[in-house]
């Protein structure tokens, strides 16, 4: 009898604690050197949000960090080794996404003392200047700016600047828009929210202008939708994302803005969310 009452005793106790045992925190995979997205000090808009998010779970984020660039998916969300990985573009093929939670597009970056205000691929004036680009040391992804600008006959016009950089080198992407500062390029086109941070950042005043559809390839993406991604098949962590995504919804813009990120309406098919 008193075997039995220690052993249910026991069995109680043990649950108990499994109840006040903190939850699995919320495991994001994410670049090291990265902003405005994220680095290995916490610091970027994806950190922060993370953050807020695993505290809405009621636990803490925790972070693996690995180099965004050729097999990040595979050795970090499909190996299982993290949950998330906080954007990526909305119906990405390596991942289950949620919701998108922003959209953003490529933009000129000038000078605003040169005052070009250049706002199209077929302004004549880039015949003649330096455009500096964002090249991914892959001649198979070349980006869709950069196709808009061979098209058109700007091979020798173009300056490449890695996004990736050196290994010992901080916030690579930046280059590309000190080059503009520096004038070393008149003009500069870039991702969005790179471009955002980094002139948000600048000692000289830059000019940041969104390019429009290519009126001449009407399908070529120049903005995209951005969401969480999950590992494959993650529906019930997807939701749960979705959830809070659009819940905290003014949060998450209000950290945008903050840095620098430049925001367009969400596409029509995805705006109402899921």
């Amino acid at each position: 009898m008193f075997s039995a009452f220690k052993l249910v005793f026991g069995l109680a106790l043990g649950a108990e604690m499994l109840l006040a045992a903190d939850p699995a925190p919320f495991r994001v995979c994410a670049d090291p050197n990265n902003l405005p997205y994220s680095n290995q000090k916490e610091q970027g808009f994806e950190i922060e949000m993370a953050a807020m998010i695993a505290r809405d779970f009621g636990t803490h984020a925790t972070y693996l960090w690995y180099p965004q660039r050729g097999s990040f998916f595979s050795k970090t969300l499909d190996s299982g080794v993290c949950d998330a990985v906080m954007s990526v573009p909305e119906g990405f093929g390596q991942a289950t996404t949620t919701r998108p939670y922003y959209r953003s597009t490529y933009v000129f970056v000038s000078r605003h003392d040169r005052n070009l205000r250049i706002n199209s691929f077929d302004d004549p004036r880039l015949h003649h200047l330096r455009i500096g680009v964002h090249v991914l040391g892959d001649a198979d992804r070349t980006p869709p700016p950069v196709q808009a600008l061979l098209s058109r006959g700007l091979a020798h016009n173009l300056v490449g600047y890695s996004i990736f950089g050196n290994l010992t080198e901080a916030n690579p992407a930046s280059d590309l828009i000190r080059a503009v500062m520096n004038n070393q390029v008149d003009v500069a086109v870039a991702w969005g929210p790179l471009a955002g941070y980094f002139a948000r950042h600048s000692t000289t005043p830059l000019d940041i202008t969104p390019i429009p559809a290519d009126p001449s390839n009407p399908a070529l993406p120049l903005a995209f939708d951005i969401a969480i991604g999950v590992r494959a098949g993650n529906y019930q962590l997807r939701d749960r994302l979705n959830k809070e995504l659009t819940r905290r919804a003014p949060e998450i813009h209000q950290m945008l803005r903050k840095y620098g990120v430049p925001e367009m309406n969400l596409s029509a098919s995805t705006a109402g969310g899921y």
